[in-house]
């Protein structure tokens, strides 16, 4: 039988494990509208034991880190050699979608049940990881469980307290099974440099690939991010009727700062220079504010995000260069807070030529798409681990309960990794 065609026939006789794994999912942390997966709650728990049920019924290796990752393993000839891990996230925003992060672990677990299939075995170990706590709305720091497992964790992090019940990640990691402990003390679980490659399938999260009518898009870069999850600006509290040249209005302030950013970024955009700036949240003291009070608190949530380390650390300067000129201008005092930051993911040309190859073989249209979010796979091309995503074809955007991914547009993914599978380890 030709190998090509193979491929395909084992993966799309694995619709039904695909279909069952995200009823499944939709079982965990299921609200009206949408899904609620927080970073380490019962939920997110439960989605892990789903994936876990299905590693078994496969004959995986199971298996969980310090920082409660799941790894679910296809052993290799030569288990000496450096694994490929595939993987992604279970957990989700606050009434999100059931296929962002987890049709990443599907796909991985459909690719290594259609090597099954084929009765092909890998030289090396295949790892499928079920990751933890990569929405960082949830404690305000990225990728953790992916950054757990390599030992890049920011110093601090494991005590920065969940936003919904104020309970610390060290607390809720515990809660899940991890050991915190053998994190504070390492070494890490994963060693970056003994690592083969990192791949990650993902939904879209703009709907380009539906605008093309293309199943499957194959990542150019994720994006780097610098964050400021809570800045606070103090003016001056005053009547309604107080004439402007005595303000200070904390609210206005906070407008003027977004607007010069959102100038610098419509700027480069019309350059060609692809990158992002999100205001979360952006108001003022709910406990104070009034239809007759100038404000004279003001808060908001800063992510800016690009392609390169440079264009990042350029937006950044005009970020605080607006803090600057505006509270001098409007006598306010910012307090910028705590900072984050994520590095750019570079991809893996050699991997990236590898998949495209994949899918010409398979005959699936595919499109070069940079990724417009972060990702796990951006933690381990920073600590130096080969990395590659696909996307799959989405109508409705991402974080919302409208996510719209349809099964076939996934098997195609998850036929590109087998067929990649194949060449890279299976001697294809």
């Amino acid at each position: 039988m030709n190998t090509v065609s193979a491929i395909g026939t084992a993966v799309r006789a694995q619709r039904g494990r695909v279909e069952a794994l995200f009823d499944a999912l939709a079982r965990c942390g299921r609200t009206d509208p949408g899904f609620t997966r927080p970073s380490y709650s019962p939920e997110e728990t439960e989605a892990h034991a789903v994936v876990t049920r299905c590693a078994a019924d496969l004959g995986l290796a199971i298996g969980r880190d310090a920082a409660a990752n799941t790894t679910l393993t296809l052993p290799g000839r030569d288990r000496s050699l450096p694994p490929i891990l595939i993987g992604s996230h279970l957990d989700t925003v606050a009434r999100g979608g059931n296929f962002d992060g987890a049709a990443g672990v599907v796909a991985g677990l459909a690719a290594v049940a259609a090597l099954g299939a084929l009765e092909l075995t890998p030289a090396r170990d295949i790892t499928v990881m079920g990751i933890r706590a990569e929405e960082s709305v949830w404690f305000q720091v990225s990728y953790i469980g992916s950054r757990a497992a390599l030992g890049t964790l920011p110093e601090g992090a494991l005590d920065v307290a969940r936003i919904d019940d104020g309970l610390s990640l060290a607390t809720h990691i515990a809660r899940a099974g991890g050991d915190v402990d053998a994190l504070r003390r390492g070494p890490p679980a994963l060693d970056a440099a003994a690592i083969h490659a990192f791949l990650e399938v993902h939904i879209e999260q703009a709907p380009s690939l539906e605008e093309a009518g293309i199943p499957v898009g194959l990542c150019t870069g994720i994006p780097g991010n610098v964050r400021y999850p809570d800045v606070r600006i103090v003016g001056r509290p005053d009547h309604v009727g107080t004439p402007r040249r005595f303000r200070r209005d904390a609210a206005m302030a906070g407008a003027e700062i977004a607007l010069a950013l959102d100038r610098v970024w419509a700027a480069r955009e019309a350059e060609g220079c692809p990158m992002a700036v999100t205001f979360g949240r952006f108001h003022t003291d709910a406990a104070v504010h009034g239809l007759t009070t100038v404000p004279g608190a003001f808060r908001f949530s800063l992510d800016m995000r690009a392609y390169t380390a440079v264009v990042l650390a350029e937006l950044e300067t005009a970020f605080l260069a607006a803090v600057a000129e505006v509270s001098e201008r409007r006598g306010v005092t910012v307090a910028l807070g705590p900072r984050a930051e994520a590095g750019v993911g570079a991809v893996c040309p050699r991997i990236r030529d590898g998949l495209a190859a994949a899918a010409e073989a398979l005959g699936i249209a595919i499109r070069p798409l940079g990724s417009p979010a972060s990702h796990d796979a951006a933690a381990f091309a920073k600590a130096g681990v080969p990395m590659a995503m696909l996307f799959v074809r989405n109508a409705n955007g991402s974080h919302n309960p409208d996510e719209a991914m349809a099964t076939d547009d996934l098997l195609d993914a998850a036929a590109i990794l087998t067929a990649w599978l194949v060449a890279e380890t299976c001697g294809g």
